[in-house]
This record gives structure tokens, sequence and C-alpha cells, in this order.
């Protein structure tokens, strides 16, 4: 009987992987794994014959498998259907040769079938003789023949193939690509291929089988699948278990309730909790609960604690490790805190906190803690801590750069000298080891590339149990969510400026509430109480050029030379004013950069007994700016010699290597001039000295750059003369913008270009949805974007963990009909979950931006936005641009009559989206003739007289940070405050005067909040009664109040209960709302209120009652 495969006997074209193929399918009966090997060859084989039969694929910059099978021209060639089922394959084939799992039959049949269907694609598009053929398992030979497994493993093949024989091959297919490319549309055209779709059993296979195999699961002996269980509530009380994972002892680590992938996977949880049930009840042990759909994941540890969602199954070392927490977790709060890694009050108080919070069931925890109060060293302490209690095994530290990598790697080497540490960006370290510090995108790629000796993933999702963010108002938004979304480990993060933005809030990425992170330790506090951070003494300078910018009649007669000489243009006009934000970004005065480097070395503090000024860094606008300031100091004081001061961005070679030598004391450079890259995280105690030469706008960039001098130095100026404080130079306003501007200006998410573009082609689909777009045009627009936008989400590469956590959605958009109404909540979906993931081939960088700018035009003129005006101007500076400056280039002058109609104003009384959509066809790849290669324009340095506006120093400034809310702020005044006049009146029932009152308003409203905040807190409560809420009443003045019924002998017991039982209530409470509550529980038992005093007492009682709230009220005198 012929085998699937036979039909490729014969078929001289296909020579190169026909062999291959048959064998593949010859051996499925013998060695299912090997002939998984056999069909991952298979297909790398066919994949590089179609790579030489067709010169419109694209050979990519590896010639690997998986580079070859993502290159896009590839995989957009291939039905998608089709190319999915070769990751399988692949996948498959990795298990077989790198791992010693088995590989059950029906596991290798799937792999074959799609072999087999993807040479039948290859036969469709270039065979020469094609029918439709369906792979049919009873085809498979039964035959058992003799494999040597292990020379099988080693060449990765079944088959001896030499190099030399498989180029010439190759170079055959080659010789034919023009032929075999130019028949291929047309065969399209006139056959038929038909992708299988998967049934829900091979889903499950593929999903979820292979991926435990690939956690280092073994099928049949720490894997079972449909375990029965005994105990079910159903008639049978039978019931079967999808998976169930069992440890080395025998007993089940977890179950896996598998369902379908259209299906929540929180709609198992109640069966499987009564399967973990059974499963306890029978072998003494509870397991681990996991449901999952395939695409999502949730997990269940024990009864008490909430399900989670986590990005996959975990491997059996992990599922151990969580098992045995069970029994050698410790209460934290009896581990001692090590003295030798934390010593002072606050460092304690932190990882109490902490320890509180994690105890408490939360798995996210924020420490705001003032630059140079040790967040690093508590985080240490902390780990220790959690290490001893049970609950921590390995740790990830992450830092968004090089340097501060290197620094916590440092700092924990002293304080956890018996814990081994990993540097992940030395690729000598253990990646092993229990504390892994590393960069974001080093750790992603450590990820989806790291892999242990048995082939497996190294980094699992519940390899670390605590992650540890430096710096965590950065980098924790969008571009690295995916680290977060991996990892199933408790987070904590330290910073001492979290961002509060819409869009990018530290608070809310921590789940805690706003301004109330797990543990706060203010920079006051440090410094004005604790005294372990130095104060600052803060000059402003009000320079006339940086305030006002430069005004052409204000110069004297010898700078209106200079200027007329530096800013005429080729026709000799100038403009008669520089506006102040040109100053510094492309316009250097002299004068200026020279009158703040004077007042550095005048005014600032000086070391090695006066004769040096100390470790300074100045804050410059620009890489520009900054070569600038260090172009003059060298013209000012040449005698300090070339390192004394030196240039430190993100562009510069050895920008690392210079900020090492920085941080040495007596070292060069001296004076650090920085553009972005020291602003924050980089600890030198011995700064003294800071320059604010750029505008900061940024509330939480304004208070990191205080925070680089804020450290204390022990002997900075000699034995026993420490660092008691540090000089802020401000000459843009800095301080002063913040006094009136607290939270400062918000900045948006940068979002890349490619972004950009998929956001606005996905709305401009859902536009083209309306009835006034039904015509052909439109509907030929909408389908070119649909194809587009469906292009880039099948060309994600599902390998990496960051499109895996989205697979769901890309699932579901990578098919087209998902496009045939798309909703509102589509869009926001394929933009929140998508748009970062995509990427354009395109390698022109300004045609690029050129087609964001007209999708914007486009979308801006459907929604009626007022971006609208400015993209529209946008592209008419581009045509008059091409028009008055580049009109001889061949290219523009082709183009020259589109270009003249876009700058007509005729053209935009009519303008549609289909001529926007013209234009940016044709006119895109003229972008990069209207940019300079110069990057930009021209830097203008001149030398005009500036002026000193004023000079104020050492004016008080608000931290800008409070870490409480409002009614926490309130409720600790009020304690810490008891004997503040108007709160001690409360306290004693004595009413309030009026000046009392405006004392607790001018508290209330103006120094713990605003009015805003009280109404949002407390509503209109009067701010006597909240006090008293608070605050309490004194006993004794209740009992003074209560006088007469407490010495009146006619009371009987009964009565003297009740009296007894008000008094308390009003001690607690401060007062009684409504006298009509003296009837209602707790005072209506044993005996109502009316029954047990007669009508006088009643009358007397209320009064009394009454008394105690409008003392609270009122106002007297």
């Amino acid at each position: 009987m012929a085998a699937n495969f036979d039909f490729l006997n014969g078929k001289t074209e296909y020579q190169m992987f026909a062999a291959a193929c048959i064998e593949a399918e010859r051996v499925l009966a013998t060695s299912p794994a090997m002939s998984a090997v056999g069909s991952r060859k298979a297909l790398e084989l066919a994949v590089k014959w179609v790579y030489a039969a067709d010169n419109t694929i694209r050979m990519p910059y590896k010639d690997n498998l998986q580079s070859l099978l993502h290159e896009p021209t590839f995989r957009f060639a291939v039905d998608h259907k089709t190319w999915q089922k070769l990751l399988y394959i692949v996948k498959l084939g990795n298990i077989a040769v790198h791992t010693d799992k088995v590989v059950t039959r029906s596991e290798a049949l799937l792999s074959l079938a799609a072999v087999f269907e993807f040479v039948q694609w290859i036969d469709y598009c270039y065979g020469s003789d094609y029918e439709e053929r369906f792979f049919d398992e009873n085809l498979v030979p039964e035959r058992i023949v003799v494999i040597d497994e292990a020379k099988v493993k080693e060449q990765q093949s079944l088959l001896e193939q030499k190099e030399a024989e498989l180029e010439a091959l190759r170079a055959q297919v080659a010789a034919m690509s023009a032929r075999y490319t130019a028949e291929r549309d047309q065969h399209k055209k006139e056959r038929h291929f038909t992708p299988i779709d998967p049934s829900e059993y091979e889903t499950r296979k593929k999903y979820i089988d292979v991926d435990l195999k690939l956690l280092g699961w073994t099928f049949g002996d720490d894997v079972r699948e449909e375990v029965e269980v005994t105990g079910m509530p159903n008639d049978e009380g039978v019931g079967y278990v999808d998976y169930v994972l069992y440890g080395k002892d025998g007993l089940p680590l977890a179950l896996i309730e598998a369902k379908r992938t259209s299906r929540d996977p929180k709609s198992g949880t109640h069966q499987a909790k009564l399967y973990a049930d059974c499963l306890e009840r029978m072998t003494g042990r509870r397991p681990i609960i996991f449901t999952t759909n395939g695409f999502e994941t949730n997990i269940w540890e024990s009864p008490d604690s909430p399900q989670r969602k986590v990005s996959g199954l975990f491997s059996r070392r992990d599922l151990e490790k969580l098992m045995n927490r069970r029994s050698s977790r410790k209460p934290l709060n009896e581990i001692r805190i090590d003295d030798r890694i934390t010593d002072r009050y606050y460092q304690k108080e932190a990882i109490r906190a902490v320890t509180e919070h994690i105890q408490a069931g939360h798995r996210k925890a924020l420490l705001v803690m003032a630059t140079g109060t040790g967040k690093t060293r508590t985080a240490a302490s902390l780990t220790d801590v959690l290490s001893r209690g049970g609950y921590v095994t390995n740790v990830l530290f992450l830092a968004d750069r090089r340097s501060l990598v290197t620094q916590a790697r440092n700092d924990f080497r002293k304080y956890l000298k018996d814990m081994t540490l990993c540097n992940l960006l030395d690729p000598r370290d253990d990646k092993l080891a229990r504390i892994v510090f590393s960069t974001y995108p080093t750790i992603l790629n450590t990820i989806d590339t790291a892999r242990s000796e048995d082939g497996s993933r190294l980094y699992t999702p519940a390899h670390f149990d605590l992650i540890i963010i430096d710096e965590a108002h950065r980098s924790i938004f969008n571009k690295y969510q995916a680290i977060f979304e991996y990892f199933d480990a408790i987070m904590l993060g330290l910073t001492a400026t979290p961002k509060s933005d819409v869009d990018r809030n530290t608070y809310d990425f921590f789940e805690v509430e706003r301004g109330v992170p797990t543990y706060a330790y203010e920079y006051e506090t440090a410094v004005e109480q604790d005294h372990v951070l130095v104060p600052f003494h803060n000059i402003e300078v009000s320079l006339k050029f940086l305030s006002e910018g430069i005004t052409y009649d204000e110069l004297t007669e010898e700078d209106k030379a200079k200027y007329e000489e530096d800013f005429a243009d080729e026709e000799g006009n100038i403009p008669e004013e520089i506006p102040a934000p040109e100053i510094n970004e492309f316009i250097f005065n002299q004068n200026t950069v020279d009158t703040v480097l004077q007042d550095l070395m005048t005014k600032g503090i000086k070391v090695a007994g006066g004769d040096r000024i100390g470790k300074t860094i100045i804050f410059a606008q620009n890489k520009r700016h900054a070569q600038y300031i260090v172009d003059r100091f060298h013209k000012l004081y040449p005698h300090l010699g070339e390192q004394f001061i030196q240039k430190i961005t993100y562009e510069d070679a050895y920008a690392e290597d210079a900020i090492t030598n920085f941080k040495q004391a007596d070292s060069y450079p001296h004076i650090a001039v920085s553009v972005d890259m020291l602003d924050t995280g980089i600890d030198v105690p011995e700064v003294v000295n800071l320059v604010f030469f750029k505008r900061v706008r940024s509330k939480t960039k304004f208070w990191q750059m205080i925070g680089r001098g804020t450290r204390l130095c022990k002997d900075l100026f000699g034995p026993g003369e420490d660092k008691t404080r540090f000089v802020i130079f401000d000459y843009l306003d800095n301080f002063e913008f913040f006094r009136q501007y607290k939270e400062g200006l918000s900045g948006n998410e940068a979002v890349s270009i490619t972004e950009s573009i998929f956001q606005k082609r996905v709305k401009l689909i859902r536009h083209l949805q309306h009835a006034d777009f039904a015509n052909d045009a439109g509907q030929k627009m909408r389908e070119a974007l649909i194809d587009t936008v469906v292009g880039q989400i099948r060309a994600l590469n599902t390998e990496l963990i960051a499109v895996k956590l989205k697979l769901q959605f890309v699932e579901r958009f990578k098919e087209r009909n998902a496009f045939q109404v798309l909703s509102e909540s589509d869009v926001m979906t394929l933009n929140q979950e998508l748009a970062s993931l995509v990427y354009m081939d395109e390698r022109d960088e300004h045609a690029k931006r050129f087609d964001n700018l007209m999708y914007g035009l486009m979308v801006y003129a459907l929604e009626n936005n007022r971006q609208y005006t400015r993209n529209q101007k946008t592209l008419k500076d581009f045509a008059h641009n091409l028009l008055t400056e580049r009109a001889t280039i061949p290219a523009v002058r082709h183009k020259l009559e589109l270009i003249r109609t876009v700058e007509s104003d005729e053209f935009w009384h009519h303008a549609t989206i289909f001529d926007y959509e013209r234009i940016r066809v044709e006119l895109r790849d003229l972008a990069k003739f209207t940019v300079d290669d110069s990057s930009g324009i021209s830097p203008i340095y001149t030398n005009l007289r500036d002026e000193v506006l004023y000079v104020r120093e050492g004016l008080p400034i608000d931290s800008g940070y409070s870490f409480e809310d409002y009614k926490l702020k309130v409720n600790r005044y009020i304690e810490e405050n008891r004997d503040h006049i108007a709160i001690y009146k409360l306290r004693n029932n004595i009413p309030l005067t009026a000046g009392d009152y405006e004392s607790l308003e001018k508290i209330f409203t103006g120094e713990l909040g605003t009015a805003d905040d009280y109404r949002r807190e407390f509503n209109n409560t009067p701010f006597g009664l909240l006090v008293r809420k608070i605050a309490k009443l004194e006993p004794e003045a209740v009992m003074r109040a209560f006088s007469e019924f407490i010495n009146d002998e006619s009371l009987t017991q009964q009565q003297i209960v009740f009296v007894r039982k008000v008094i308390d209530y009003i001690i607690q409470n401060g007062y009684i709302e409504n006298v009509a509550d003296l009837a209602k529980p707790p005072f209506d038992k044993p005996q109502s209120f009316l029954k047990l005093f007669d009508g006088t007492k009643q009358r007397k009682l209320v009064e009394t009652v009454k008394s105690f709230k409008e003392n609270a009220e009122k106002i007297v005198g």
C-alpha cells in the first residue's frame, strides 16, 4: 500500500527534501521520536527549497530554521494556518533531539501531517502536475525498521546527507527560480489548496502537552492523563482529571483542568477544586490547581489563597519548591533582621511593612525612600529575611542601566556574602545563582534563549520568587511589561520619586492606594530628624537671556553688531528676538556659559583644603550644549587639564568607564557634564555641587536630580570633617516653577512610530465601516489596511515570550474575519495588547514618519480632531520644502504636479481621505530628501553680554511628595496635636470660638490639603464633629456633663446601667448623632429609654446628650 509521501518518488524537482519526508513517515511505527526528528529535518530542507525556488522571498540575516520560518516574506507567502503548524514541528523535533522525553505516536503523527500539508502547499504553488491530497494516517507504514537513534540525534537527521550534495541540489532549484516564481501566482488562481483545521484534541496536544514536555515533564511517569479519582459528588462517585503532575515521592504536585480555547479557563475552577479534594483524601496531599485553555492559565495554590493569573505551567522543580514551602515557611515577624545589613530604624520599619504586606496575601509592594537612605541595602536585608523565612529562594534584581546593575550587585555582595550572585550582563557568571542582576532587555532575551542541559527553558515562570525593581518609576510600563507578566513572583518596587500620571502610575502598578505606598521614608525626615541625608543650599540665578530670550533692541551697540553678524540670513534679514527656549537648544552664548562656570568655580563647595572644586554634576540641555560647556571650561581654566571636566552622555563610547572614574573621590573627572545619564540612579557621595543648566518640568526628574547630592560622605574635607550640605545652582527657574506647580507637568509615554502607525490603521479600519465609505474605493482601501494589519499580526514570532503572553489576542486577530465588523472595544484591544509588539519591514525611517503623518491626517479628519490643522501645516511645509529647495532631484521633479496640488489652498477645500492616501503612497519616498544630513538646525555660537536679573539663596521649597492620603494625614495630625487649643476644647466638651474654628479650617483646607480634599473624604462634616470622631472625648469631661444623673440617689440600678452605657458610647464616638438613637440598639436592651425614665428625666438626659454634639458645632463669643 502506498504511503502518504510516495507521490514524491520520481519528482526530481523535490529531490532536495523528498527522501527526508519519506523516511520520517517510514520510521514512525518504529520510533515516534525519530519520526519527529525526521519531520523537523524534512521541514528544514523543504523551507530551504522554497527560499531557493522563490526569488521574492528574502534570506534573513541568519539561515537557521527559526529565522527562516519567521522572515516576513516567507511567513506572508505561506498559508497562515499551515505556517502555524510548522512551529509545532520544530518544537516537537527539539524535544526529541534535546531531551529524553517520550514523543507519542499521536504527537509524531501531528508533526508528520503538518509536514505533508506544507509539502502540499509547495506543490500547489510551484509543482508542474499538482493534485490536491490529504494526509491519511492509515497509510503510514506499520513495518518495524532498524534505527541508530544515537546517530540520528547526533546528526539531527534520519539520513546522512553531505552538505555539498544539498548545496548542489539547492543550486539546481535556484537555477529554476525565475520560472517557479513566475508560475506561482497563476497556479494559485487555477488550483485549490485546503489547510486542515486542527481538532480540539490536537489543539490541546499542541498547547499543553508540548509545553509540559518543554518544561521537563515526562508523560506516563510524572505526568498522567485522565486520572481517575473517587469521591466526586456525582452519581458514579468518580471523576477523571485531565492531567495530574507528580513529584519524586509519587504524590500529586498539581492537577491541570484544561478547557477549550474558546472558554474562560476559570470556568473549570469548581470542578478542579472537587478533583483536588478527592486527590487530597486519596493521597494525603492537596495538589496545586492549574486551569488553562491553552492561552490563559490560572494557578490556585491553596484554598486560603485566591487564584491568580500566570504566564504558563510550572516545572517539577518549581512545583516541589512551592509544595515544600507549605511546611517550611515561618512567621516573618519572628525572623530577626540582621543589624549587620540594616541597622537604621526606618529600614527595619520598611522591612516589617513589606513582610506584613506579604503575609496578608499581597504579592506586590512599593518602598518609597528618599535617595541616599539605603534602598538597595534595605532590599538586600529584606531578601535575607524572606530567604530565612522560607518565602524566597531565587531573586531577580532589575535596573534599567548597566552601571546600576553593577552597582547593585557590588552592594549585595557586601551584604549577603553567603548567597551566589550573577550579573546577567557578564556571560561568565552562573545564570542559576541565587540572585540574578539584569537590565530589562537582557532578562527578556534570556527568557527566550537560555536553556538547561535537557533543552528546557532555563528561566521558567516560577523560577524567581522575588523580583526587585530598582528606580521603579521608570521602565515598568508598556515596553517591558512582559517580564512582569511572565514571572510569577513577589514584586518589590524601589523608588524615591513614584509617578502618579494617569497612564504611568507607579502606585497602580504595585496595587497600592495612590499616595500610600507600602512604606515611605521622606526626604525631610531623613534630613531634619534623622540626619542621614545632607540638606541642600539652593542658589537661584536668573539670567536675562535664559529667562526672557534675546531682544535686538535691548542690546548695546557693540552687541547689536555681533547679533547682526551671527543671526542675519542670506538676504541680510535678522530676527527681532530669539526666544528663551532656543538658548542652549541650538543657540549658545559664550557669556552665559562663562557666567555659570565662573559662579561654580567661585561659589561652589571646594575640597582638598579648598584648592579644588568638589565633585560636580552639570545638567546640560543636549549633547551640543554639554560639549560647548566642556569647551568653554577648557578655555577658562586650561591649567586644570583635559580630564578635569568630561561630557557623559548615552552616545559616548566609554560613558560607563567615565562614570566609574567619576565615582572615585580623587580621580578625574571632577566635573561631569550630563545629558540625562546622571539625572537618576547614580550614587556618588562625594558630589557637593549640582548645576541645573536646563529646564526641568517633570517632578520625578527634578527630585531625582536633587537626589544626586543628598548622600552623606565622611571625612570629605579631612579627618572628622564630613559633608554637611551641598549646593544647587539653578539658572532656569526650576525651583520657582515647582514652588508654583508642585506636581510639575506629566509627560506622555513615548510610542514608537511603528506602534503609532498600527494604531492609526486600526482606527481607519473602523471608520471605513461607515456607510459613507461603502463604495468600491472605501472598501478597497479598508481591505488593503486589513491585509497590512493582519499581516503584521501573523508575522509575530510566537516563540518570543512577549508575544506568547498575548497569544489569545494574536490568535483572535490573525484571522481576517475578525475585522469584518470592528467594535470600539476591538480597537482598544488591538491598540493596547498588540500595537507595541508588531514591526514594520521598512528600512526608510523618514518614509515611516511620513506614513504616520498621513495616517494621522486621515484619522484626525474623520474625528474632527484639532490635531488635523497641525498635520495639515506639516504637510504643506513638506510640499513647500520640496518645491523651493529640492525640485532639481529627479524623483521630486517627477512628482511636481502632485506636490504643487498639496501646497494649493484649493486642494484643501475638497480633499478626502482617498486623496490623502494617494499622497501618502506617491510622496512617502521623497520624505528622506527633506531631512538635513546634519540632523537638524545648525548650531549658532555667539557672545553677547548676558545680564543677571536676580540672585536668591536658600528659599525653601516643599519636597513635592506626600506618601499618605489626605484622610490618614488628618488622622495623624489630630492624634499628634491633641493639645492644640481647638482640639483640646473639643476633647473636653468646651465650645469653640470663631478663632478656634478658623484655625481648624486653616489646618484641614490649607496645611493638610485643599477644601476639595476635605469634601471628597468627609463630605460636609463640620470640623468640630470630625475632630470629635477621631480624638474622642476625655472621660472626665463626659462624667462632668452627666454628674447630676450619676449623683442622683433616686436612680435605679437599671437606670444607672443605661446612663453608663450612654457615657461609654459618647466617650468612644464623641457624640450621639441623633437623640432618637437612644431608643435604638445598643440602648434598647434590656429596657427601652422611654420606659426607664419619666418625662422630666428624659428631657434632662436628652438635653445633656444633645449638648455634646452642639458644643462641637456651634461657635461662641
